[in-house]
C-alpha cells in the first residue's frame, strides 16, 4: 500500500490514483488563478525524456577546452616541490594553471578568503586542488594531470571531532545560548541523565555534478554556465579570481540536477577555475567534474558529537537541559557558522525546554571543509533532543510519546525558545494528536511489542517525533529578493527572479503566483533561466525560503504591472478604480469585459510600462550575537511523522515498513510539488539516518566515493507503506506569500523518527532492559553492535 495524499479544504483526495479529468475539476474549484492548484513540475516532461537541458547539454562552442584539477594526495603535508614541465608538453595541453595565474584573489571561500583556489605551500585536505590543466579534451587533461611531479613533507593532521577536541582546534570562536538557570534545574530535578549521540555527516549525491562552462567575451567579460545555487556568489568569486569588476561577470543558470545545499558556496571553485582557464586562453573552457573526484573534492553535511545532560520530572516534563555541540567543519570555514548556529537554533526541536543551556563549537580538522545540506544544521540539532527524549521515555517506562506531549510548546505562545523568540503559531499538539489518530498509534504500539514477544530473532519498532523548524536565513541580510516581469504586448508575460531550480518546483510555484496576480492561465507566463544580468545580488537558493522570497519578490513586480493597468483603465474608461476587476484571462471595466491581451495591448498604444522590477525583504527579523536572543525566524514550519521498522538482530539490517506523514505547508502554493519535496526530504533524511556513511581512512582520504561504497537510498528503499497528508487545516499566521509555508528542508527531519524506531527495535532485542547506545547513521554494522551492547548490559549471556 501507498498513498500520497492531499488534504486541503477539508477534503483528502489520494493523488496518484485520482482520474486527471477529477484532478483538474479540482483545479477549478481551488484559488482562482495559479496558486492552490497541483500542476506538474514545469520541467516534468523534459526530465523524463531527457529534453532538459543542463550545463553539460549546453551545445560546445568551436575550441571549447576540457579542464581536470589535480589534487592533493595528502591531509596535511609542506609542498616541498612541485614540477608541471611534464604536464605542460604533455599532448593535448593548452595551458597548465596554478596559483600563480590567478590575477586578482586566490580564493573561492563565501566569507572568510581562507579557502584558495589552489593550494600555496601547504595543503590541508586530501583532494584540495593543486593546479588545474586545460586540454582539447577530458581525457587528455587527466593523462597529463598524472604527470606532475609533487614532492609533500607531512605533517600533523586531525581528522575526527575528536582529534580537533583533543587539539582545542577551534576554527571559529564558540558559541552559547542560555534560558534561565539550567545546571540549577537539573541538579534540582527528581531524575537526571546524561550521554553522547555522535551523529555522522552525508554527501549531497546530486545526481547532476559540480560543473561550469565559461565563454569569455570582449574586454574583461565572461559567461559563466554554472550548476549553483548562488549565481551572485559565483558572480562575486570569479570577479574576485580575475581582478575584474562583478559586472564583468555573467552568471547563468536554467536547472540543476539536484543540489541539496552543495551547489550553494561550493560551485565557486569549479566556475573560477573555468573562467580562468576562458580568460586565459581566450577559448571556451569547460570543468566538469566525474562522481569520484566530486565527493572527494567538495564539502559534506557536518558530522557531530553532542554530549547532553537532562533533569526532568515523573512525568518526563523536562526540567533542565544542557547540549554540547561540536561540530567538524574541516580545513576552512566555508558556511560552519551559520550551519552550527542553526543546529543551536534548532536543539530545542518541538520542545519548551523552559531552562537551557546549547553550547557549540566549531572545530578544524584536515579534511574537506563541510558545507550547506538540507536542514543546514537543524537536522543535527533535532536528533540529540530527540534522543533525549528517547532516554527519558525508557527511564521512566513510558511511551515516548506521552513523554513528548508534555514538553511540546504549548498553542497561543507564552514561551520562548533558547534564543529568546516567543512561539507563538505553535500547532504540534494539534498535529500530533491528528496523526496519533490517523495513523492508528496506539494499537500499531501494542502489535509491535506482541509480535517482540514472539519473534527471537526479528525486533519491530515504532515512534512517532514531530518537526519544528524555523524559516528565513540566520544572517539576517540575505533574506532579500527581487524579480523582473514583463509583460508583451500580446498578454504573455516573461519572469525572471534571482531562486535557482534545482529539481524542487520553484519555478513553477513563482509562476503560479505571477498567472495568480494577472488572472491568467499558467502557460501564458514564460519561465527563464535565473541570470546575473537580470536580477543582481540575490541570496542563495537556500534556507527554504525560494518560494517565500521569490514569490513575493515577483508578486510585487506583478502588482505593480496591474496597478499601472488597473489606473489606465479607471483613466480611459472615467470610473473607479475598485470597478477594475481582474477575472480569469479578462479584465471587467464596469459592466463590460475584455480580454487581458486587449487590455495590455491598449494600455501598450497608451505608452503605459508593461515591465517592473519587484523586491522584498522579510520584516521584523533581527538576532544579537553578543545575548544570543532576538527573532532569527519569520515563522515555523511544522510536521510530524510515526515510522514502523523491522531490525534483524542476527545481521542488524533494518528497514522501515510504514511511515505515517502530516506535514504543515500553510496554504499550499502547489499541492503537488509540495508532496513531492515532503516524500523526497523524508527519503533523504532517512538515507542520513540509515545507510549514508562516510569513511575516511587513517591518512585522511575519503575511501566512500562512489555508489559502490556509499549507498544512498533507492526505490527498494523506501517504506512499502508510506502514507502521506498535507495538513487540511494549515494557514500561515505570517504574511507570506498566499499564507504559504516554506517546504524544501523540514520534511527531512521527520525521518528522526525512523532513527527513534530502530532504537525502540534495539531496545525490544533486550527485551527493553537497557537503552541503546546507537549512533547514526544506523547501519548494519551499527545496529548490531548496538544489539549486543544492549544484551550485554540487560545481563543476556
Amino acid at each position: 500500500m501507498s498513498e500520497t495524499r492531499i488534504q486541503d479544504r477539508g477534503e483528502a483526495e489520494t493523488l496518484r490514483d485520482v482520474p486527471h479529468h477529477k484532478l483538474a475539476a479540482a483545479a477549478d474549484k481551488a484559488i482562482r488563478g495559479g496558486v492552490a492548484r497541483p500542476v506538474a513540475h514545469d520541467s516534468a516532461a523534459r526530465h523524463v525524456t531527457g529534453a532538459a537541458v543542463y550545463v553539460d547539454d549546453i551545445p560546445e562552442l568551436p575550441g571549447t577546452l576540457h579542464l581536470h584539477v589535480a589534487t592533493s594526495s595528502r591531509a596535511h603535508a609542506r609542498v616541498a616541490a612541485i614540477d608541471l614541465a611534464p604536464v605542460r608538453a604533455a599532448p593535448g595541453v593548452v595551458a597548465v594553471l596554478s596559483a600563480g595565474d590567478i590575477p586578482g584573489e586566490n580564493d573561492c571561500s563565501p566569507v572568510f578568503h581562507d579557502d584558495p583556489v589552489f593550494a600555496e605551500g601547504e595543503v590541508q585536505y586530501a583532494g584540495q586542488s593543486l593546479f588545474a590543466v586545460a586540454a582539447v579534451t577530458r581525457e587528455a587533461a587527466r593523462a597529463a594531470a598524472a604527470l606532475a611531479r609533487i614532492e609533500y613533507e607531512d605533517l600533523p593532521a586531525l581528522l575526527t571531532v575528536d582529534d580537533a577536541l583533543a587539539a582545542d582546534a577551534d576554527l571559529l570562536p564558540p558559541h552559547e545560548m542560555r534560558l534561565g538557570d539550567p545546571e540549577a534545574a537539573i541538579a534540582a530535578a527528581p531524575r537526571r541523565l546524561a550521554g553522547t549521540i555522535r551523529v555522522g555527516g552525508q554527501d549531497h549525491f546530486y545526481l547532476e555534478g559540480q560543473i561550469a562552462y565559461a565563454v569569455p567575451g570582449e574586454g574583461e567579460d565572461v559567461l559563466v554556465h554554472s550548476s549553483t545555487q548562488h549565481p551572485s556568489e559565483v558572480q562575486h568569486t570569479v570577479a574576485k579570481v580575475l581582478g575584474v569588476a562583478d559586472h564583468a561577470v555573467t552568471v547563468e543558470v536554467r536547472r540543476m540536477g539536484g543540489g541539496f545545499g552543495g551547489k550553494e558556496s561550493q560551485p565557486a571553485l569549479f566556475a573560477a577555475i573555468a573562467a580562468l582557464a576562458a580568460k586565459k586562453t581566450g577559448r571556451p573552457a569547460k570543468l566538469r567534474v566525474d562522481r569520484d573526484d566530486d565527493m572527494v573534492m567538495t564539502g559534506k553535511r557536518h558530522d557531530f558529537r553532542i554530549d547532553w545532560e537532562v533533569g526532568f520530572d515523573g512525568s518526563g516534563r523536562i526540567a533542565g537541559a544542557v547540549f554540547r555541540q561540536a561540530a567538524r567543519c574541516g580545513y576552512s570555514a566555508d558556511l560552519s557558522g551559520g550551519i552550527a548556529d542553526r543546529a543551536m537554533f534548532h536543539a530545542d526541536n518541538a520542545y519548551d525546554l523552559r531552562a537551557a543551556r546549547i553550547h557549540s563549537r566549531r572545530l578544524k580538522t584536515h579534511t574537506v571543509s563541510n558545507t550547506a545540506f538540507r536542514g543546514f544544521g537543524g537536522p543535527q540539532g533535532m536528533i540529540a533532543t530527540e534522543r533525549v527524549l528517547d532516554a527519558v521515555a525508557f527511564a521512566l517506562g513510558r511511551d515516548p510519546l506521552d513523554v513528548r506531549r508534555a514538553n511540546f510548546y504549548p498553542p497561543g505562545g507564552g514561551a520562548v525558545t533558547p534564543y529568546h523568540q516567543e512561539v507563538t503559531d505553535s500547532v504540534v499538539s494539534e498535529m500530533v494528536e491528528e496523526l496519533e489518530r490517523s495513523s492508528g498509534y496506539r494499537a500499531r504500539r501494542q502489535a509491535v511489542r506482541a509480535f517482540n514477544a514472539g519473534s527471537p530473532i526479528l525486533k519491530k519498532g515504532i515512534s512517532l517525533t514531530p518537526v519544528k523548524f524555523g524559516i528565513s536565513f540566520t544572517a539576517t541580510h540575505l533574506n532579500q529578493a527581487g524579480a523582473l516581469v514583463h509583460v508583451y504586448k500580446d498578454g504573455s508575460v516573461h519572469l525572471n527572479h534571482g531562486g535557482t531550480e534545482m529539481g524542487q518546483g520553484l519555478f513553477v510555484k513563482v509562476a503560479q503566483v505571477v498567472a495568480e496576480v494577472f488572472q491568467i492561465d499558467l502557460d501564458r507566463v514564460k519561465i527563464t533561466a535565473t541570470t546575473t544580468a537580470k536580477v543582481p545580488n540575490t541570496s542563495a537558493t537556500a534556507a527554504s525560503s525560494g518560494s517565500d522570497l521569490n514569490g513575493m519578490a515577483a508578486k510585487a513586480a506583478a502588482e505593480a504591472i496591474r496597478g499601472r493597468l488597473v489606473a489606465f483603465a479607471a483613466a480611459k474608461y472615467r470610473l473607479p478604480e475598485d470597478r477594475i476587476v481582474f477575472l480569469p484571462n479578462r479584465v471587467r471595466i464596469g459592466n463590460e469585459e475584455m480580454s487581458f491581451p486587449d487590455l495590455v495591448q491598449e494600455a501598450y498604444l497608451n505608452q503605459v510600462s508593461l515591465s517592473s522590477t519587484g523586491f522584498y525583504a522579510t520584516p521584523g527579523i533581527h538576532y544579537d550575537r553578543e545575548t544570543a536572543s532576538g527573532k532569527p525566524f519569520f515563522y515555523y514550519a511544522y510536521g510530524a511523522a510515526v515510522s514502523e521498522v523491522a531490525i534483524d538482530t542476527l545481521t542488524g539490517e533494518n528497514r522501515v515498513l510504514r511511515v505515517d506523514i502530516l506535514h504543515d505547508v500553510g496554504r499550499s502554493l502547489n499541492p503537488a510539488i509540495d508532496l513531492g519535496q515532503i516524500e523526497g526530504g523524508f527519503i533523504q533524511g532517512l538515507g542520513w539516518l540509515t545507510t549514508e556513511e562516510l569513511w575516511w581512512d587513517e591518512a585522511g582520504r575519503l575511501r566512500t566515493h562512489a555508489p559502490s561504497t556509499y549507498k544512498i537510498p533507492t526505490a527498494n528503499d523506501r517504506p512499502d507503506d508510506m502514507r502521506i497528508a498535507i495538513w487540511s487545516k494549515g494557514e500561515n499566521r505570517a504574511e507570506t506569500v498566499f499564507r504559504s509555508k516554506a517546504v524544501g528542508e523540514p520534511p527531512l527531519m521527520l525521518a528522526l523518527s525512523a532513527f527513534s524506531a530502530i532504537v525502540d527495535a534495539v531496545a525490544a532485542a533486550a527485551d527493553y532492559r537497557a537503552f541503546p547506545d546507537l549512533d547514526a547513521p544506523a547501519t548494519p554494522e551499527r545496529v548490531l553492535a548496538a544489539v549486543e551492547d544492549a544484551r550485554r548490559r540487560a545481563g543476556f549471556a
